[in-house]
């Protein structure tokens, strides 16, 4: 496959039906919109390095607060109109038709985000979009921070430098393969931003350090999950499935947590952490300060101190978002998907939310939908696949290894 090959014309050899004109206009429209609104980067604090030592030097008392890049706060009415200026009822398949109309209202719910960053309103509008912290989920947290072990972190002696080379080769073997896969590996060079993957790219923090075993798995999180699932969005009829249907975050960071376990290291720290991110998240929705989650992150989640900061601020982003809590909760309703014999490669033919599945397996059959081009890289592994077998017998709090398996 060439590189100058477009998407549809993918999805056009492979047999795929195509959209009438509306799908595909309000397809390519929301698409773009995605992209313009990017509310990660833009709820992404750009002084990380100034709040930590002010935070650490004021004795783990005051955290300040955080400040941002550009906003939308003067262009979210025109966006608004844009948006729902779009003929999603005059798409002719009512399947396509109700997957498009959920992600015209996610967006204009992440136009509102963005758009009520540190304002009042912020916290409703965070849990309108990604949910609440219900007593359910909590019981999860709860139990995986009664049950997983607490033991030290494996020591950081790698840099970003090691870790972007990594990342690169990743990257080359894919496109070895597939000359249309795209992603950049960035070196951030905003301090404490650790590792994230924005609109296909990947994100290394300059000052970024890990354990050398953390290293494939977290490039099968980021690289292997993230950026393979935005490519074989991009090769569907249905652009949306790059960006992301509705609510996909949770089915995503629950794959990308998994493939760390199934890479060969998810360590004990590591759950407990997405469970220690559910306590955060809940309590910053009843608007503790940071340093009061830092606190309790500390003493009573056993978090080390750098994680639980970084927990801590992540909470408070915006004023209060619950986003972090979807990683717990995602793996959670992924570990139940999988032990009723679900199919796990299907998971990657974009972005999306396991209630979606039911009506993209449909779209497959149709042909409106193609299967997933790309498929991460431990897939063709046979101890990988061994764990994937594993997985399905585990409990949540059953997920972690004590030393790598790789």
């Amino acid at each position: 496959m060439s590189s100058s090959v477009q998407p549809r014309e993918v999805a056009q050899r492979h047999g795929a039906t195509p959209l009438c004109a509306a799908a595909l206009e309000v397809d390519e429209a929301l698409a773009r919109m995605d992209r313009q609104v990017d509310w990660l980067t833009r709820l992404t604090p750009v002084n990380i390095d100034e709040i930590r030592d002010e935070f650490f030097a004021s004795g783990f008392r005051h955290m300040p607060e955080s400040t941002y890049g550009e906003g939308l706060v003067g262009d979210a009415p025109g966006l608004r109109k844009t948006l729902f200026d779009l003929p999603v009822r005059d798409i002719q398949n009512p399947r396509v038709e109700a997957l498009l109309l959920e992600k015209q209202r996610e967006l204009d719910r992440q136009i509102e985000l963005v758009r009520m960053r540190d304002c009042d309103g912020f916290i409703m509008a965070s849990i309108d979009l990604f949910g609440h912290v219900d007593e359910q989920l909590l019981d999860i947290a709860e139990t995986v921070l009664a049950r997983v072990p607490v033991v030290e972190r494996d020591r950081s002696d790698v840099d970003a430098d090691y870790f972007i080379a990594a990342a690169n080769r990743s990257v080359d073997g894919f496109k070895a393969r597939y000359p249309s896969f795209r992603c950049e590996v960035i070196k951030d060079d905003t301090p404490g931003t650790a590792l994230y993957t924005s609109m296909g790219n990947f994100h290394v923090a300059f000052d970024y350090r890990t354990a050398s075993n953390r290293v494939d798995p977290l490039i099968q999180h980021e690289i292997g999950t993230h950026v393979v699932t935005r490519h074989n969005g991009r090769c569907q009829p249905l652009h949306t499935l790059a960006g992301g249907l509705a609510d996909y975050d949770e089915l995503q960071e629950g794959i990308a947590v998994l493939a760390e376990y199934l890479a060969g290291y998810l360590p004990a720290p590591r759950l407990r952490v997405l469970a220690g991110r559910v306590i955060a998240a809940q309590m910053a929705v009843a608007r503790a300060s940071g340093s009061e989650i830092y606190a309790r992150l500390v003493e009573e989640c056993d978090l080390m101190p750098e994680m639980a900061f970084d927990t801590a601020l992540r909470a408070k982003r915006g004023g209060g978002l619950t986003k972090d809590a979807l990683y717990l909760k995602g793996l959670a309703e992924l570990l139940a998907y999988l032990r009723h014999d679900g199919d796990f490669e299907i998971l990657f033919l974009g972005k999306f939310a396991l209630k979606q599945l039911p009506i993209l397996k449909d779209l497959l059959e149709d042909g409106i939908v193609l299967p997933p081009q790309v498929l991460p890289t431990y897939l063709q592994d046979d101890d990988a696949l061994q764990r994937l077998d594993r997985v399905r017998t585990l409990t949540i709090e059953q997920l972690f290894q004590e030393k790598p398996e790789a």
